[in-house]
């Protein structure tokens, strides 16, 4: 190696969330001579990070701005409402958007779920972070919505959780930029898309995503794995508002059971067996 060589390395940047061990694992079993920095990064800066090559590839929450930037759809996350443990909501198995028009919901101006505004009640002010509102939430000051990875991230021991039927959805995807779509994203895309180590490079842009895409943070509880995706393939916009019935038929909304308290029920919540 001549002075004027850089060893090769790979930088991967996740927003809070995201528990990209898995893939970190795989990675450093198949390329044991690439080193692999993990490069942590607000849903909001992302992107960015990625445009400044401050990272190679990165785990991000859609949308992407397609126009340098590409992107795999992974996984949809289950929405939730994290609420202190003596709340009547902590006695039923989810809730609506209706069954929380009483109470305060805050809006942190980090939100990932793209709504206008929330459920409920709006506080007096936003929150700056998702953290600031969780201190909020135990301090009985109102309830907050977010993707189900960002209520575990925050876990307390006197808050908990329970799905929200019909609120937007965070979806995660794995991006980089266009034009700096190198072997070693190559080799990451692979491992992510759960290839084996003969055929992780050079088929990426083709190949329909592995049944295991969406695993890498583990038990994937609260995740439903993308059935498409591709460089090629557009990738949605902001997450609207779901009907109430299709959230209800969703098989792997996480840590719940089927039924729940419904709209125009208040008062009359099913306790958990």
């Amino acid at each position: 190696m001549t002075g004027s060589e850089v060893p090769p390395s790979f930088r991967l940047a996740y927003v809070p969330g995201v528990t990209p061990t898995k893939w970190v694992r795989i990675w450093n079993e198949r390329l044991p001579d690439v080193p692999l920095t993990l490069v942590a990064v607000s849903a909001a800066e992302a992107f960015d990070v990625l445009r400044d090559r401050g990272a190679d590839a990165g785990f991000v929450r859609l949308p992407v701005d397609r126009e340098d930037l590409s992107a795999i759809p992974l996984y949809t996350e289950t929405t939730v409402v994290v609420v202190p443990r003596d709340h009547v909501v902590a006695a039923v198995d989810e809730v609506s958007a209706e069954d929380l028009a009483d109470d305060i919901v805050l809006h942190p101006l980090d939100d990932t779920l793209g709504w206008e505004r929330p459920p409920g009640r709006p506080a007096f002010e936003r929150p700056a972070t998702t953290e600031d509102a969780i201190e909020l939430v135990a301090a009985g000051v109102g309830l907050l919505v977010v993707p189900q990875s960002l209520a575990r991230l925050h876990h307390r021991k006197d808050l908990t959780y329970r799905p929200l039927t019909d609120a937007p959805e965070s979806r995660v995807a794995l991006s980089w930029p266009e034009e700096a779509t190198t072997d070693l994203v190559e080799d990451f895309i692979g491992i992510v898309r759960g290839r084996t180590v003969n055929s992780s490079r050079g088929r990426a842009r083709t190949s329909a995503p592995a049944s295991g895409a969406a695993s890498g943070s583990g038990s994937g509880k609260g995740k439903r794995p993308e059935t498409g995706g591709g460089r090629k393939k557009p990738v949605g916009g902001r997450a609207s508002g779901t009907a109430g019935g299709r959230a209800g038929g969703k098989s792997s909304r996480g840590g719940s059971g089927g039924g729940g308290a419904k709209s125009g029920r208040r008062g009359k919540p099913r306790r958990q067996s």
